[in-house]
């Protein structure tokens, strides 16, 4: 077996390139432990090479990506937390949400929790 690091672009490339035509090969044969193998490699070099940085999104941004994009509604949101005075004031930043709304989102609209649970501005009253 014929396995070295990956170092640069071209290296990465061509081991992209055998793991396609290792494809498929069965678990426990030489070709399928190189497979394994040239994964975890090109996974790794991947990672270091183009790191994907966490999203600064504010819980309320992700409520808004829900409610824009996954096909949920604020009348929605109002149910799950309890009213829509509730829903209003936590998606115009007047309101913290609560673990017991953190947990009632995450439940019902299948959001991970830590998505939620940062720390965000309010919106200061006058």
């Amino acid at each position: 077996m014929d396995i070295r690091p990956i170092r640069t672009d071209a290296d990465h490339a061509a081991a992209l390139r055998e793991i396609d035509r290792l494809w498929g090969s069965a678990v426990g044969t030489e070709e399928g432990d190189k497979l394994d193998i040239l994964v975890t490699l090109v996974e790794r070099y991947e990672e270091t090479r183009w790191p994907i940085k966490p999203a600064r999104w504010s819980p309320i941004d992700v409520l808004r990506y829900a409610i824009d994009e996954m096909g949920h509604t604020q009348a929605e949101l109002a149910k799950v937390i309890g009213s829509r005075s509730r829903a209003s004031e936590v998606l115009a930043r007047r309101r913290a949400l609560t673990v017991d709304m953190i947990h009632a989102i995450s439940k019902a609209w299948k959001i991970p929790a830590d998505l939620l649970v940062k720390p965000y501005k309010l919106v200061e009253m006058a």
